[in-house]
């Protein structure tokens, strides 16, 4: 006797069983690992100006002090960082973070520092090596080096850095 394929009592039930398969494969597991934040560093947190927070009749700002230097600069366009930082202070950067640059002899700035919000965009070129592109961030005397190299659009730079910098840097 020949066999016959059998039909399910409810069709319905193979559909249900992929949409929930499906679902489970697109919940995924959490945060990928380049988006955890670094021990010890910074988690970017939003902010509210005062503009936008609605104060009681009686209740007034205390007048802010002018900056002691310039920034944080504009995001959306870089522009020069007005020496802070200098070239120097990013090849100390470089030089401390990593062994790309050489310990010692010539480290030239082909590219002077730009700025976007508090994020800087140099090039570097040492002796028989290609240009060096380099993202830091912060005050220019505690400079940290986000990425150095020739293909600088990480995952950092692509989802934290400002606009202008990307564009800068071509990512």
């Amino acid at each position: 006797m020949p066999l016959r394929p059998t039909r399910p009592s409810n069709p319905a039930l193979p559909l249900a069983t992929a949409c929930l398969v499906g679902a489970a494969l697109l919940s995924g597991c959490g945060v990928p690992p380049e988006l955890q934040p670094k021990p010890g560093g910074t988690v970017p947190q939003p902010s509210v100006s005062p503009s936008a927070v609605t104060l009681p009749p009686s209740f007034s700002l205390p007048p802010s002090a002018p900056p002691s230097s310039p920034g944080p600069f504009p995001e959306l366009t870089v522009t020069d960082c007005q020496g802070r930082p200098t070239g120097d202070q990013i090849i100390a950067a470089v030089r401390r973070k990593s062994s790309i640059l050489p310990s010692s002899g010539t480290v030239t700035v082909t590219k002077p520092p730009v700025c976007a919000g508090t994020w800087q965009y140099t090039v570097l070129t040492a002796p028989g090596r290609e240009p060096l592109q380099v993202i830091t961030k912060g005050a220019p005397a505690a400079l940290d080096m986000v990425t150095a190299g020739t293909d600088i659009c990480t995952v950092e730079v692509r989802n934290f850095a400002p606009p202008g910098i990307r564009i800068a840097a071509g990512c």
